[in-house]
């Protein structure tokens, strides 16, 4: 039995086993990042929910009912028939301009932080001429005194003020629902007599104030669309179907333009019933927290066969080096306080700077494991290299987090640097003789 304790490849066996089995509580540890996480994420949803969630506008755009005849043929006598159903012509304008200010703040949920917003939006534009003939549609069948202009409004909860429009310098309030739901599921419309004003330049100007969370988009139904935002918010995140022609970012906040063609999207100014979808052309700005915890302890965390391996690699060398003998208990309490290093990062970054999080547990688990090693091996000095070569390991994984671009090529390195150290220093060992004394 002495034999078999002190052999080495008994000894490389057993730290193999023992990085595996850890990795069993490591995966716990996943788990738990992944359930703290969709807890944060509840909490978003949850303050969201009741504030407004993330707006999405769409419009405006005019709607307008016709009636249409469709053919039926009857399977028992063969009669044909034809019946009168409604449907809609839809036009979208010729200019739309948008411009505004998002006033944001942060809501919290327990230790969660959530960002709200209010915005300020002035909407202005015109229609065009309305080219009806180019659809093969009846006039007599078209209804031009019951359009409607429509706002598409994802969440009506935002709604802040009573919404009208001054169509021609007419002012018309607009009601909740939408006249229909070809283009959007969600909004507002107010009924517009066109049919003295078909063949002219229709201009309209609104002001929405509109509450909402995390996000603001809005829809190109211009034939040229200009849209404007500022903000006080000094980490916005610009995403979409479309990124700002120029954007300004300062701690003061940001001012973003967006200017797109009608050609930049694959719908056209005017069409029949629900032939197109718009959804995949929104374009905004996110109101990002610069908080990102989760992700990085979750990315820390896949390298724990890493810190796992390189750590009971610098033991088997003080070992063999050093010709000590360290108990697989020893190793596997070892192997315990670096799985716990894990814990310890992840409740410490719910409550700080992620990068404090990080060298305060890393601090707490290299003095427990140097303090450690010190009685262990008996020796001073090779407890303080111990806690050299960890702290460069540990600053190593810290620098591969941080560079998230050039992770692999840093990684990469890194592993080729360590693969030769251990390679020198193991050149003249004979692996075959030696043996471990206890």
């Amino acid at each position: 039995m002495n034999k078999l304790k002190t052999n080495i490849f008994f000894k490389i066996g057993m730290i193999l086993l023992l990085i595996l089995v850890l990795l069993i509580p490591t995966s716990m540890v996943k788990g738990l990042i992944d359930e703290r996480e969709n807890v944060q994420k509840g909490a978003i949803e949850e303050i969201s929910e009741k504030w407004a969630t993330g707006q999405t506008i769409a419009g405006p755009f005019l709607s307008i009912p016709y009636d249409k005849y469709i053919k039926k043929t009857s399977k028992k006598n063969a009669i044909t028939t034809y019946v009168k159903v409604k449907d809609f012509i839809h036009v979208l304008p010729k200019k739309l301009n948008i411009s505004g200010s998002i006033n944001p703040e942060k809501r919290y949920r327990g230790i969660y932080e959530v960002v709200v917003y209010e915005s300020d939006l002035k909407i202005s534009g015109e229609f065009g001429n309305i080219d009806i003939d180019k659809l093969d549609i009846d006039r007599e069948n078209i209804h031009f005194d019951k359009a409607t202009i429509n706002f598409g409004i994802s969440d009506l909860k935002g709604i802040e003020n009573q919404i009208s429009i001054n169509w021609n310098d007419t002012k018309i309030d607009f009601n909740s629902g939408l006249s229909n739901l070809d283009i959007v599921s969600t909004g507002i419309n107010a009924p517009i007599d066109i049919s003295k004003s078909l063949d002219n330049i229709n201009s309209f100007e609104s002001e929405i104030i509109l509450k909402g969370s995390q996000h603001i988009y809005f829809m190109p139904f211009g034939k040229t669309t200009d849209v404007n935002l500022q903000s006080g918010w000094t980490t916005p995140s610009f995403n979409g179907e479309y990124l700002p022609d120029s954007r300004k970012i300062s701690e003061l906040g940001f001012d973003a333009n967006w200017n797109i063609l009608h050609l930049n999207r694959n719908y056209p100014q005017i069409w029949i019933g629900s032939n197109y979808k718009v959804n995949n052309s929104s374009f905004g700005t996110d109101l990002l927290l610069p908080v990102d915890n989760y992700k990085k302890s979750d990315r820390v965390a896949k390298y724990a066969i890493l810190f796992l391996g390189l750590t009971f690699l610098v033991f088997f060398f003080v070992e063999i080096l050093n010709k000590i003998f360290i108990h697989p208990i020893q190793y596997l309490l070892v192997g315990i306080a670096l799985v716990v290093f894990y814990t310890l990062l992840l409740s410490f970054s719910e409550h700080m700077i992620f990068n404090i999080a990080y060298w305060l547990a890393s601090i707490l688990t290299l003095s427990l494991i140097t303090f450690y090693s010190w009685g262990v091996l008996k020796s001073k000095k090779l407890a303080i290299m111990v806690l050299g070569i960890l702290f460069i390991m540990y600053s190593f994984i810290f620098t591969i987090i941080q560079l998230e671009d050039y992770a692999l090529l840093i990684g990469s390195i890194g592993i080729f640097i360590i693969l030769t150290i251990v390679m020198y220093y193991s050149r003249g060992i004979d692996w075959y003789n030696i043996k471990l004394e206890e």
